[in-house]
């Protein structure tokens, strides 16, 4: 609830700091970022972050594969004693 309060006072201060600053303040903000988004530099991060996150991806979904594998032939395994020794009954 603490989180929440706190995320809607920002939301508050947010809204009446930008109705103050007005529209043009606004444009020249929005000029800004769009000038930061073209810039080489950052789109070459950008997109080497999101092939590093592709990779990890891919590496563990590698790593996850063999156990959903083992998870299914336990599954399928006959009714009886599990890796425990106890009884499925």
């Amino acid at each position: 609830m603490r989180y929440r309060l706190t995320f809607i006072t920002g939301m508050a201060v947010g809204y009446v700091l930008g109705t103050r600053a007005g529209r043009q303040r606004y444009e020249q903000l929005r000029a800004c970022a769009q000038k930061f988004a073209r810039n080489p530099a950052v789109r070459n991060t950008a997109e080497s972050a999101a092939q590093g996150g592709r990779h990890a991806a891919v590496r563990a979904l590698d790593k996850v594969r063999p156990l959903r594998e083992k998870i299914g032939q336990r599954d399928a395994r006959a009714v009886g004693e599990d890796d425990w020794g106890t009884s499925n009954t």
